[in-house]
């Protein structure tokens, strides 16, 4: 299986848009099954998007739809804390002894 950066390299690779230090790489993915099934896979949607029929079989109301299925979806996770602290679920706050220092800072006259 590969992982989602070989994916991003062949991607890139089929644009015309890898880095010259990373060819190498994408070349040793695409000597394996699954690097050259992803290589197909990615020229067939460059393809199709840049085909003058792109879209052509699509229902007048298909946009409206989407929009509705769209608004259904949960909403996104929100990205990690920053700064490397994980949460710690027990204690509710980043670790950093933010506790006490908030405690000191409510007795200042």
């Amino acid at each position: 299986m590969m992982d989602t950066q070989m994916h991003e390299h062949i991607s890139a690779l089929a644009d015309g848009e890898l880095a010259a230090s990373e060819v190498e790489l994408a070349f040793a993915a695409l000597d394996t099954p699954a690097g050259r099934a992803a290589w197909s896979v990615y020229h067939q949607i460059g393809h199709a998007l840049r085909s003058d029929n792109c879209g052509a079989d699509l229902s007048d109301d298909f946009g409206a739809r989407m929009a509705a299925r769209l608004a259904k979806e949960a909403p996104a996770p929100p990205p990690p804390p920053r700064g490397g602290h994980a949460v710690d679920e027990g204690r509710g706050d980043e670790g950093g002894g933010g506790g006490p220092a908030a405690v000191g800072v409510g007795s200042l006259p």
